[in-house]
């Protein structure tokens, strides 16, 4: 059984920021590509930013600049530093991760963290 856990949501002020996380736990042989999406009020859920476990690092353009992707190998976990947010960086933030349990290769999603940016 394998889980993702997210959590560093919250309320913050425009010009802010936030650290997001996402723990994996459960039987996890070996962890690839992680990435951070996001789904907004009344918007599809849309691609926030990518990393490989080598980490090589790929992000949206409108986050470019202003967001970071990076993970912990050792802690299994994955960070998304946040800054210069934005009101329409509101969305609830979902974590997902390609992971080889020694039984199979799946990929499996967080539950999502609210993060709203509004003064």
């Amino acid at each position: 059984q394998v889980q993702l856990v997210e959590s560093g949501g919250g309320l913050v002020q425009p010009g802010g920021s936030l650290r997001l996380s996402c723990a994996a736990s459960g039987t996890i042989l070996r962890i690839y590509a992680m990435g951070w999406y996001r789904q907004g009020p009344g918007k599809q859920r849309e691609l926030v930013a990518t990393i490989t476990n080598g980490g090589s690092t790929n992000a949206a353009d409108s986050v470019k600049g202003r967001f970071t992707i990076s993970r912990d190998n050792a802690k299994n976990t994955m960070y998304l530093q946040m800054n210069s947010l934005k009101p329409e960086d509101t969305a609830v933030y979902y974590c997902n991760a390609e992971i080889n349990t020694g039984r199979s290769l799946d990929t499996y999603w967080g539950q999502g963290t609210q993060v709203t940016v509004s003064s």
